[in-house]
């Protein structure tokens, strides 16, 4: 059985090592030429995650390329004296099992793990789909497919010409989000510098094994501001405009916009569907469902989404009629806690009043100043974040 994935990115190397596993045939078709190997922005891995990516045999490379963040400074602004936190404790005490990654390096792992079986179709996309499977490509020639899955992001292509404009889907959730790679001229070493105010948030932070670091932004907005996903310029002057003047530091950040080799800008958005299937084809991860870029946990719930997918239809025989609508309900659980988390995140992460940033400091000191036990305690009577992703399970299914 022939199985076309669209998107290289998290979801979709993952779902094809896990589909070849289960003895389908799998072609991966990526827009862009080659893997990203610039690192992209840090990501989260949490228990879930974790346990699959051990199965995959892959842990130990993923904790070896592991950020090494383990301690956090916030400037509230216009206060004098910054706030210090012990963040390996706040980790601790949210998930047993925690790892935080540059994005592109998970996915080059990922890739690596089961490239040997699976074909890559780099520097092409898909343009048209067929009922009988039948698929045009950019550049390849047409080519028949038994199932399609787009695990092609927020703004996928499968996903639009399967099921509509992407405006039918997206539900703004109030801020926007913004990662640039810089010199990491202060040499973090395993710190995270961040900067809070009313309705903003601005952070740098560097990696073990990386000689560069990340600067990431944060800001709210009553509406999605009109600007396309791919118009870098006025992505630029609207992180200038929202962060002008806030401190010496972050001013240094945004002198390096028109200079930075990496740059990712979007807003956060939920993807909102009542089905993620339509005959043979369906949708993982962000494609399908994405709870919030930046705030939702949306990288280990395209783990998860991959591996459920490849596992019900390993368990259906490639049937996709009974696959698809099990794979629907198995993840429907997951996908409406990670949206309450992103949206509780994102009014956490970015306050809306004073209170709201004296809180997000003071918080965070009071649960890395705790001892273990309690601090795990009030970490998860205080946030729906850590009890959430603390009680996700994910079903067994054998290879």
């Amino acid at each position: 059985m022939r199985i076309l994935v669209s998107g290289a990115g998290i979801a979709g190397p993952v779902l094809a090592y896990w589909l070849t596993r289960h003895g389908f045939s799998v072609t991966v078709v990526e827009r862009a030429p080659a893997l990203r190997r610039t690192g992209g922005h840090a990501v989260d891995l949490f228990r879930p995650a974790v346990d699959i990516s051990e199965r995959m045999g892959v842990l130990p490379r993923i904790e070896e390329r592991a950020t090494g963040t383990s301690r956090m400074t916030i400037r509230q602004e216009g206060a004098r004296r910054p706030v210090r936190v012990d963040l390996a404790k706040i980790f601790g005490a949210a998930s047993d099992r925690h790892v935080e990654i540059m994005r592109d390096d998970l996915g080059e792992i990922y890739c690596e793990a089961g490239r040997e079986h699976v074909e890559y179709l780099f520097g092409d996309s898909i343009t048209e789909l067929s009922p009988d499977g039948e698929v045009r490509f950019e550049h390849a020639p047409p080519r028949r497919f038994d199932l399609v899955v787009g695990a092609d992001g927020l703004h996928s292509r499968v996903r639009r010409l399967v099921f509509g404009e992407e405006s039918r889907f997206t539900s703004f959730i109030g801020a926007h989000f913004g990662v640039l790679t810089l010199p990491n001229l202060p040499d973090l070493d395993g710190e995270l510098r961040m900067h809070v105010g009313v309705g903003r948030t601005a952070g740098m932070y560097g990696a073990r094994h990386l000689g560069d670091a990340r600067a990431l932004f944060l800001f709210r907005s009553e509406r999605a501001l009109d600007c396309h996903h791919r118009d870098t310029d006025r992505q630029k002057e609207l992180l200038r405009g929202a962060f002008a003047g806030m401190h010496e530091e972050v001013d240094a950040w945004l002198d390096e916009l028109d200079r930075t080799p990496g740059f990712y800008f979007d807003s956060i958005a939920q993807l909102r569907m009542d089905a993620w299937s339509r005959g043979r084809v369906t949708l993982v991860g962000d494609a399908g469902y994405c709870p919030g870029p930046a705030v939702g946990g949306s990288t280990s719930l395209a783990v998860v989404g991959a591996y459920v997918l490849a596992g019900e239809l390993a368990r259906a025989g490639g049937d996709h009629e009974r696959a698809f609508p099990a794979y629907e309900r198995a993840m429907a659980e997951h996908v409406r806690g990670s949206r309450e988390v992103a949206l509780s995140a994102a009014k956490t992460l970015v306050p809306t009043s004073r209170l709201g940033v004296r809180g997000l400091a003071q918080g965070a000191r009071l649960i890395s100043a705790l001892p273990a036990g309690p601090g795990r305690a009030l970490l998860r009577l205080t946030t729906r974040s850590a009890r959430f992703h603390h009680s996700m399970t994910v079903e067994d299914y054998p290879a």
